[in-house]
């Protein structure tokens, strides 16, 4: 039997699937401010006692530490690029309350280039360590962003080396490991997936006790990811950032999981608002341009429109935000789930329906602990190539595969079951010659002890 968690500001939703992934029992219990795992504790006590081979949890967390200001870690920022990285300076744009919880640094350094080995600048590695000597005392981690990374990290990993030499074990967050292609968005996911570090080793602390209270020790703990997968606590201790947006993303996948359709458009009603977003092959559609707290990131987060539950005009607010998530007039069904679902009607008197169809699930007040629990353990690559009279595309591309099969074992994947369900290859026109995005998605279930 499987265990899944959705830990909301306002209740915390738990649910156990039988073999066959039908819900067992469901239990919902109110959540505990500011602290998410005495909730989740609650609700796994609501729930029967069985034999349990894994358990997943969704978080908010996360998010709300970044929007609050609250728990975040004093992150020294790093940017490898020299001259052509200095246009736009790090950290810019960001709120000054944020910036200003978050950052104790920053510093640009020679290095960088572009596809070939000709383009390379040579790393300065005392500019690097002279950076690091500075921080000392006042960083509880560092954000490492190379400008060429997603071509070749190997600046970031040789800068990290430098760092860790000069201040020990320090939290190293290397934006080649976290986000694609544009630099300030990466870095800026890199510098909050640095912050979160403490939290995110408090939150695998409780969960990890919290669990082994109540299934005993070894059953494979997951949380909850932004593009629809999960991974393990201790993948959570390394890539916080990763969580960002785990809680629709779940939901999604419940949605999706409880109505049979793995396209459809779905809206979440909580006790305040409506989130309205949409899956497609059963993944959530994500987000272009996503922000947290106000900075854009470049984290796997699904695309989102909130809008009120109540109001003179809430349900005009929904029905454009439904038909704005449509990709098609009218093409998709409208899944309605949460707590608030049957206080949403399909359409009133006058008005033209949210949608075609219009589905209500049962067990759809927990659609976010269902989504936890069914979703795989997932990971994802990406590269930038230069196409040439030499170059080797199948080879590359076989290496991104691998690269995202990678991803998913180390997220907690069983290296045995892994298999890549999607490649994509983008052009990117406003880069010089024939220029592709790869990208690729993993996933399989868990590792089991």
């Amino acid at each position: 039997m499987i265990v899944g968690v959705e830990a909301g500001p306002t209740n915390t939703d738990a649910v156990l699937l039988d073999e066959a992934g039908l819900p067992r029992a469901t239990a919902k219990v109110p959540s505990v401010p500011d602290d998410p795992v005495a909730g989740v504790r609650a609700a796994l006590r609501a729930l029967p006692r069985a034999e349990v081979t894994r358990v997943a949890v969704g978080l908010r967390g996360p998010a709300r530490a970044v929007v609050e200001r609250r728990g975040l870690a004093r992150v020294g920022v790093l940017r490898v690029g020299g001259d052509a990285a200095r246009a736009v300076p790090p950290l810019a744009g960001w709120p000054p309350e944020l910036r200003a919880a978050v950052c104790a640094g920053t510093a640009i350094v020679e290095g960088g280039g572009g596809f070939s080995a000709e383009e390379w600048t040579p790393l300065d590695e005392d500019a690097v360590a002279r950076f690091a000597a500075g921080l000392a005392g006042r960083a509880d981690a560092v954000a490492i962003t190379g400008v060429f990374a997603p071509v070749d990290g190997g600046q970031e990993r040789r800068a990290a080396e430098i760092v860790r030499a000069g201040l020990g074990e320090v939290h190293l967050t290397l934006s080649g490991e976290l986000g694609p292609l544009g630099l300030l968005e990466r870095e800026n996911t890199a510098v909050l997936n640095a912050a979160l570090h403490r939290l995110a080793g408090t939150l695998a602390d409780g969960l990890r006790a919290a669990f082994d209270d109540a299934f005993g020790a070894g059953v494979p703990a997951l949380v909850t990811r932004g593009d629809g997968t999960v991974m393990g606590l201790d993948h959570l201790r390394r890539h916080p950032g990763l969580g960002l947006g785990s809680s629709l993303a779940s939901t999604l996948r419940g949605a999706a999981t409880l109505t049979g359709h793995p396209d459809a458009v779905v809206a979440d009603v909580g006790e305040h608002r409506i989130r309205v977003g949409a899956v497609t092959g059963g993944y959530p559609r994500q987000a272009s341009g996503a922000t947290i707290g106000g900075v854009p990131v470049a984290f796997w987060m699904p695309d989102l429109i909130r809008v009120p539950r109540t109001g003179p005009d809430a349900y005009g607010e929904l029905a454009e935000a439904v038909d704005r998530m449509q990709p098609a007039a009218g093409r998709l069904p409208l899944v309605v789930v949460g707590g608030g679902a049957g206080a949403v009607p399909a359409g009133p008197r006058g008005a033209a329906p949210l949608a075609p169809r219009v589905l209500r699930p049962e067990h759809g007040a927990v659609a976010g602990a269902i989504g936890a629990a069914v979703s795989p353990v997932g990971g994802q690559a990406e590269r930038l190539v230069r196409v040439g009279p030499r170059t080797d595309l199948e080879a590359v591309l076989a290496e991104v595969r691998e690269e995202a099969r990678a991803a998913a074992v180390r997220a907690g994947a069983d290296p045995r079951a892994v298999e890549v369900s999607e490649v994509t290859r983008s052009p990117l026109p406003y880069l010089p010659g024939v220029t592709l995005r790869l990208h690729a998605r993993a996933a399989g279930p868990a590792r089991l002890p």
